[in-house]
């Protein structure tokens, strides 16, 4: 069972009405979904069969210790994050990140920093097949 999915159009309005909006020239987001295609296949160019969901579960003291690290950035000021949970199918959302900075290369930067270690520091991902 997954949790309910946050509306992005929702983030979007709470983040332009937060009070670090003026400092902000571009949000980024990001939306992580249950692919068919096996990690070691994409990945690694391995034959693997395709996947037909995942176990996805994550611990929050690791993600909320990311966040506060990218949090000191430079150029970023607003960051928000939701993880699913449980057996979820293909289709299905993982994640949303929702960052804003003051310019591009730092926004996508900050997305790179924030998806990547989350995803190898705090998940655990268990492919069903």
């Amino acid at each position: 069972m997954s949790k309910p999915i946050p509306s992005m159009d929702q983030w979007l309005r709470e983040a332009k009405a937060h009070e670090s909006a003026p400092k902000i020239g571009m949000y980024l987001t990001h939306n992580g979904i249950v692919r068919q295609s096996a990690k070691a296949k994409v990945r690694h160019g391995e034959d693997a069969p395709d996947v037909t969901g995942m176990v996805f579960s994550y611990d929050q003291e690791k993600v909320d210790a990311v966040l506060a690290d990218a949090r000191n950035l430079d150029g970023i000021y607003y960051i928000r994050v939701w993880l699913n949970e449980g057996q979820l199918q293909v289709g299905d959302d993982i994640m949303y990140v929702l960052i804003g900075g003051d310019i591009r290369p730092r926004v996508v930067d900050a997305l790179n920093y924030i998806v990547g270690r989350i995803k190898n520091e705090c998940v655990v991902e268990r492919e069903l097949n």
